[in-house]
C-alpha cells in the first residue's frame, strides 16, 4: 500500500539535508511535493530535480502558498526546517528566541494554518523532524536540546487531541544525521553524534515505514528507544551517565 502516492506534499527545509531527502522520497513515491527553504537557490534546484514546486521562504509562513500550489489542499506537511542552536544557559537571548521560533513556533503556526481544514475533512499528517534531543537531550547545546523538547511535546499533543478527528502526526527523532547540522554540532556532534551517524536517506526511508505503519515515534536509530526507557526509569543513572559524557566532552577542549 503506497499511503502517499498522489498526496500534497510540503517540505520546509528542504534545501538540503533531511529535508531534501525527505522531498525526494516523498517525490519518488508518487507524491505531489513542494519544496520549501529559506535559501531560494537551494529550495529551486531541488524542486527542480525531483520535478517539484520551489516556494522559498520562511517557514512560518508557508502554508497558504504551498496550499494553492498544490491546487488547494495540502495532505502531508513536514515540519523539518530547524536550527542546531549549541550554547549553554548563558546563550544570548537572540539564540534561544531563535531556536524557539524555528524549532517550536514555526510548527504552531503551521498547525494553526492547517487545522480548520484538515478537522473539516477529516484528514491531514503532520510530520514533525524533532531529534532524539527531544528525547533525550544533547551536551553543548541547551538552545537546541530545549526547543527541540518542545518540539517533541507539541507534536504528541497534536497527535493525542485530534488523532479521532483523523489527524495523523509523526515525530522523527534520529540521533546523527550527517548534514550541515551535524557540522554545526562542532566537537559535541563530533564526540556524541558521528560515531552512529546515518544518512539522510536512512530517515526519509524510516518516515515512510513509519507512515505505512501509521506509528507516531519513529526512530531511524532504533537504540534510542533503549536511551529513552533509561532515561524515564533510571534517571539517576542516565543523569550520571550523560555527565561523564560531557565531563569527557570538557576534558577534550571542546
Amino acid at each position: 500500500m503506497n499511503t502517499v502516492q498522489g498526496a500534497g506534499v510540503v517540505v520546509t527545509g528542504a534545501g538540503g539535508g533531511i529535508g531534501a531527502a525527505l522531498a525526494r522520497r516523498f517525490a519518488a513515491e508518487g507524491a505531489r511535493v513542494v519544496v520549501n527553504d529559506i535559501d531560494p537557490a537551494r529550495t529551486k534546484a531541488v524542486a527542480d530535480e525531483i520535478g517539484a514546486t520551489a516556494v522559498p521562504g520562511d517557514a512560518s509562513a508557508v502554508v497558504d502558498e504551498a496550499r494553492e500550489a498544490l491546487g488547494g489542499t495540502v495532505d502531508v506537511y513536514c515540519a523539518n526546517a530547524g536550527l542546531a542552536s549549541p550554547g549553554d544557559a548563558f546563550a544570548g537571548e537572540e539564540v534561544w528566541a531563535a531556536a524557539w521560533d524555528v524549532n517550536v513556533m514555526a510548527h504552531v503556526r503551521a498547525a494553526r494554518a492547517l487545522l480548520p481544514d484538515w478537522l473539516e475533512r477529516g484528514s491531514g499528517r503532520f510530520v514533525s523532524t524533532v531529534s532524539a534531543a527531544g528525547l533525550l537531550t544533547m551536551v553543548g547545546a541547551a538552545p537546541y536540546s530545549v526547543s527541540k523538547h518542545g518540539a517533541y511535546a507539541f507534536a504528541e499533543w497534536l497527535s493525542l487531541t485530534y488523532r479521532h478527528r483523523g489527524l495523523k502526526v509523526h515525530a522523527i527523532c534520529p540521533q546523527g544525521v550527517r548534514t550541515d547540522m551535524l557540522t554545526a554540532a562542532g566537537s559535541a556532534g563530533e564526540l556524541v553524534l558521528a560515531p552512529t551517524a546515518i544518512e539522510p536517506e536512512d530517515v526519509a526511508d524510516a518516515l515512510i515505514e513509519g507512515i505505512e505503519a501509521d506509528r507516531f515515534l519513529i526512530l531511524p536509530h532504533p537504540e534510542v528507544a533503549d536511551y529513552y526507557r533509561a532515561r524515564a526509569s533510571e534517571p539517576e543513572r542516565w543523569l550520571n551517565n550523560m555527565s561523564h559524557i560531557q565531563q569527557k566532552w570538557e576534558g577534550a577542549g571542546r
